[in-house]
């Protein structure tokens, strides 16, 4: 299996994400899946925001485009190659100020690509292009946002990401939060990343269980998987 695994925390090691999203990548490994990681920390890499001579390159036909137009590009060009190449994605990520990083942000505008990451069709329809990718948010929050908390409706992050990556093709996401974490007690904080933990080890496992019935194929999945677990 082939994993587009993107790091998004300012933390650096001191992230959950971060440390959620590794926790996940050894239960996949001790479930014996072959893994080929393709990493990216958007902190250090981080994706040009969106100008204006990119917005007129990428809705300018290819065989349209001038060199500069194709040097504007080719970052978003790699990176939507990346994205594309994978198996399977395992985003990780803190909630700021009740949405996502601004690198993170920007990595989503750079591979939202008329195109390539998503298409027309003849009836004028767009269809997403990551159909078949299973695909993992661990996120983290610092609050705690579940339904009947005072902040349950400041969560501008799941909505978020369910939109931006059902429009490229992941139709069904499913969602896992690791909360509180910042603004609790220590024991509110621990049974917060427990759960966290082992709802990653059922994804993990589940994730086996599909790629051990398909080992040499890279079969469509029409229960495409996208689990958040979201601030830090």
């Amino acid at each position: 299996m082939k994993i587009m695994h993107v790091d998004a925390s300012a933390k650096r090691e001191r992230s959950n994400s971060r440390a959620l999203s590794r926790y996940f990548l050894e239960r996949l490994r001790e479930e014996r899946v072959d893994l080929e990681v393709d990493y990216l920390d958007v902190t250090v890499d981080t994706p040009p925001h969106v100008t204006e001579a990119f917005a007129i390159a990428t809705y300018t036909p290819a065989h349209e485009r001038t060199a500069a137009m194709k040097a504007t590009l080719a970052a978003s060009d790699a990176l939507c190659e990346r994205l594309l190449a994978a198996d399977a994605l395992v985003f990780a990520m803190p909630m700021y100020n009740w949405s996502m990083p601004s690198a993170f942000k920007a990595y989503i505008d750079s591979v939202t690509r008329t195109g390539l990451t998503y298409v027309h069709s003849e009836d004028g329809h767009t269809v997403g292009q990551l159909v078949r990718h299973r695909a993992l948010f661990i996120t983290s929050r610092g609050a705690d946002l579940r339904a009947g908390s005072p902040y349950e409706s400041m969560d501008a992050l799941t909505p978020a990401l369910k939109a931006a990556f059902g429009f490229l093709g992941v139709a069904s996401p499913t969602f896992v939060d690791a909360q509180p974490l910042q603004f609790a007690n220590l024991q509110a904080r621990a049974d917060a990343l427990e759960r966290a933990r082992m709802e990653l080890a059922e994804v993990a496992a589940n994730w086996a269980k599909q790629v051990h019935a398909t080992p040499h194929a890279r079969a469509a999945d029409p229960n495409n998987e996208v689990m958040t677990l979201c601030q830090e």
